[in-house]
């Protein structure tokens, strides 16, 4: 009976997570890759999938392995471009709760498209939400891990030009700024991101303008989000 359940909420979760499965595994690949011509053994990006799963944080952490040792930048920055997950996390209180032993792993495999999936899904009839919302996170962070190791593999088996590559991460936030940026009808929080970040860039150089400029931003979303989430202009 037991098997049967989980079956059956691997084979509800499973067609959620192929949108996924095919953007975690060309990021996975290319993070493997990355670490691998940066100097880095496939292990490196094998373990820090496993462990870390929060990609943004990850193609950053290549920086700082590569840098000077900085253990309370490394929390702070840590801290800031995650922070968002602290609102996902209250979001999902309600749902991630008597699930047993499976509620650790759900809270600690939340990236976004998991939140996504799991807040929004319209879960059949019969099938038990927490094997559901499991399968959902695992699957998510079996693609993440899959494609960093391989990403690993190929980049020291394979020899290639890899000029430019250390860009990705850079068009991989691009991309996703101007994704947000088609998807919302009021530009303020964005506009006010790239404000900032040129400021605090312009105050404190570029090697430092990074935790100022989130802290920054931080401040000032939570100054204005009443007045956004009211009429979505400023008074």
């Amino acid at each position: 009976m037991k098997n049967t359940k989980r079956r059956d909420a691997f084979r509800a979760a499973f067609p959620y997570t192929i949108p996924i499965f095919a953007g975690f595994w060309f990021l996975g690949l290319t993070y493997g890759i990355y670490m691998n011509v940066s100097g880095f053994s496939f292990w490196y990006p094998m373990l820090m999938s496993l462990t870390i799963f929060a990609g943004s944080i990850e193609f950053v952490t290549v920086n700082m392995l590569l840098g000077a040792f900085n253990p309370l930048q490394a929390l702070a920055m840590t801290l800031m471009i995650n922070a968002r997950h602290l609102f996902y996390g209250i979001s999902m209180l309600g749902q991630y709760r008597g699930h047993g032993w499976k509620d650790l792993y759900l809270i600690y495999g939340m990236c976004d498209e998991t939140f996504s999936i799991n807040y929004t899904a319209e879960i059949p009839e019969g099938i038990d939400r927490g094997w559901f919302m499991f399968f959902v996170t695992m699957l998510n962070h079996f693609y993440w891990f899959s494609g960093s190791t391989l990403g690993g593999v190929f980049g020291s088996l394979i020899r290639f030009n890899t000029e430019g590559l250390d860009f990705v991460m850079t068009a991989m936030f691009v991309v996703i700024f101007m994704e947000q940026w088609l998807k919302e009808k009021n530009h303020v929080s964005a506009i006010l991101g790239v404000g900032l970040s040129l400021l605090c860039l312009l105050a404190f150089g570029s090697e430092n303008f990074m935790i100022p400029a989130m802290l920054a931003i931080f401040l000032a979303l939570t100054l204005i989000r009443n007045p956004m989430e009211k009429g979505g202009k400023l008074k």
